[in-house]
């Protein structure tokens, strides 16, 4: 399996893994002239800006390491727009990552971080 498709595969196990704990997936992939936004969700009345991080081993660090300061800037500035998009200025936002790791073995787990940065 090359990275693409690992990458595809762990979106949508995020995609999955957000949606059996009762939110529901607004947008996946939300491109913008800010940047990209993997999952956008809604759980309740909170919107959750989700990035996805999708590694084979943990060699290199947690996968959620990966969203730097920069990456973070580029996910606040795409929210913003589609913030301003769709009219939602006075809701509740998250920004929130998923770490998807996959054993040598196959199998795949996600960890949720829940608030991983602040706009």
């Amino acid at each position: 399996m090359d990275s693409k498709e690992l990458g595809r595969r762990g979106e949508a196990l995020a995609a999955q893994y957000l949606a059996t704990h009762g939110c529901s997936i607004v947008e996946q992939n939300y491109r913008c002239p800010a940047g990209e936004i993997d999952i956008i969700a809604r759980c309740g009345e909170l919107v959750i800006f989700a990035e996805v991080k999708t590694r084979r081993s943990g060699r290199f660090g947690r996968p959620g390491a990966a969203v730097d300061s920069f990456k973070q800037q580029k996910i606040i500035r795409s929210a913003g727009w589609y913030i301003r998009g769709k009219g939602l200025e006075g809701s509740r936002f998250r920004f929130d990552v998923l770490e998807v790791m996959r054993t040598p073995a196959g199998q795949m787990s996600v960890n949720h971080i829940r608030g991983a940065f602040e706009a």
